[in-house]
């Protein structure tokens, strides 16, 4: 058994009265500081948890004192690591220079190659000359597309990016010089989900906070359809409104390539506090949003037949714009430009489709015994009569057919043909809890999206002008 001097025994016995001391006063102080600052506290452990975010530890030695060990130098000689390559080798190599951008539909070979950086003719002649690359890049627009060029602005690579459609993997286009000249190829890769975190504050409009906080406008457009049952995003936001949102942003080899899903978020409106994650229940292929404490946020009916758009005429007594007298407004009418997406409220069957009178061309949609709604003035109709339709589904477009001064859609809901404001439809519909079986799970997850929203709400407040 190995025997201390009693001044290593001492030392070592001060030392672990000094670490005591220590650590309670530095839990007093811990504690008074969380107390004071709560939310900071959380949200800088939250960064170090989503982040993986290193530590700093004080680690007490209870080894001698090293000015009490003997020192001893040791000279060796170290033998470096081969290298394969000389001097003239390595001046030799060829810089590589990079620039990214984004495809335009007036894109031509020359055009595209000079917003690169590129100045290279053969390359704008296999550009347009390559059936891969006029049939996949050429006068396509959005795609992101990678140059590396010499020294000379020769390309050496080019490489596009693009996902076709969403089942989480995307197409790349690698168009490379080689001795014979270039060559192109088609890949396929699975895209990377990131995590990201922001939030804003309503000055003017929703989607102003958002650009202003840089988040893409698909998120902002799955933010309010999210909460289009609580909160009505045409008429009832008020400035100071505030949101914090946590969603995927979906990468190509490290590049940004579209927006993913919402995975939780919060919105305060007029002072009351709504929230929303996604969840998905174990051994089903579905999910669905639902309040922290488990309440479904789909119900039967959506707030809106357009993704976003304004209300422009009320249900209400009003003077008609064509016949000139006064008249009840049985609908809401929703001003967006001519070819605007319209999506069915709820689950049914088209009961109609087709012109109408003054409607134009109108779409009525049975969702139960009881009630149905109607979709006028259609520039467009993409369903058919007896066609069974799911709720968000695309079934026409904003028009100005039959009575209307200007693109516009009507849009009534009527219960056994009675009308009903349809500002009122989504909040009158039930919502679905998650099943017993499920809320463990999802206990442990709302855990954590509430301290992801509380990280998420100390971010820079966006500042909509």
């Amino acid at each position: 058994m190995l025997q201390l001097p009693n001044k290593y025994i001492n030392r070592t016995r001060l030392l672990i009265q000094n670490i005591l001391t220590l650590g309670q006063n530095l839990w007093h102080q811990a504690s008074e500081i969380v107390q004071q600052y709560p939310k900071r506290i959380t949200a800088v452990l939250v960064t170090a948890l989503l982040g993986g975010g290193g530590g700093a530890f004080a680690v007490a030695s209870l080894a001698p004192d090293t000015a009490d060990i003997p020192v001893q130098q040791i000279i060796e000689l170290v033998q470096p690591l081969a290298y394969n390559y000389s001097a003239s080798e390595v001046a030799s190599a060829p810089a590589l220079f990079y620039r990214t951008d984004v495809t335009r539909s007036s894109d031509s070979a020359d055009t595209l190659l000079k917003r690169l950086g590129v100045h290279d003719a053969q390359a704008a002649a296999f550009l347009r000359q390559d059936k891969t690359a006029q049939q996949l890049l050429m006068g396509r627009n959005g795609r992101i597309v990678t140059a590396e060029a010499l020294t000379d602005q020769r390309l050496n690579k080019l490489t596009a990016r693009w996902s076709p459609d969403s089942d989480g993997r995307f197409n790349r286009l690698v168009i490379e010089r080689q001795a014979s000249g270039f060559a192109a190829r088609l890949e396929t890769a699975d895209l990377t989900a990131t995590t990201r975190l922001a939030s804003g504050s309503i000055q003017s409009s929703l989607f102003a906070a958002t650009d202003d906080a840089k988040i893409p406008d698909a998120i902002a457009t799955q933010l309010a359809e999210i909460f289009s049952g609580d909160i009505d995003f045409h008429r009832a936001l008020r400035k100071g409104d505030s949101f914090s949102v946590v969603y995927e942003t979906l990468e190509a080899d490290g590049e940004p390539l579209r927006s993913g899903r919402v995975l939780s978020a919060e919105f305060i409106n007029k002072g009351k506090t709504y929230q929303a994650m996604w969840f998905q229940e174990p051994g089903s292929n579905k999910g669905n949003y639902y309040t922290l404490d488990g309440q479904s946020l789909r119900r039967a009916f959506l707030a809106s037949p357009m993704a976003f758009s304004r209300v422009t005429s009320g249900f209400k007594m009003r003077m008609h714009p064509i016949l000139k007298t006064m008249r009840a407004h049985l609908g809401l009418d929703y001003g967006a430009p001519t070819g605007t997406l319209v999506r069915s409220v709820g689950d049914g069957v088209v009961e109609f489709a087709g012109k109408q009178n003054g409607f134009g061309n109108v779409i009525f949609v049975r969702h139960n015994a009881k009630n149905t709604t109607v979709y006028a003035h259609l520039s467009r109709i993409d369903v058919r009569k007896g066609q069974s339709i799911g709720q968000g589904q695309n079934i026409g477009a904003v028009g100005s057919t039959g009575w209307a001064t200007g693109p516009h859609l009507h849009f009534e809901f009527r219960i056994n043909g009675q009308h009903l404001d349809p500002s009122t439809l989504a909040r009158q519909s039930e919502t679905v809890p998650v099943t017993a079986a499920a809320k463990p799970v999802f206990n442990r997850e709302a855990a954590l999206t509430r301290v992801a929203l509380l990280a998420a709400g100390q971010m820079q407040t966006a500042s909509a002008q």
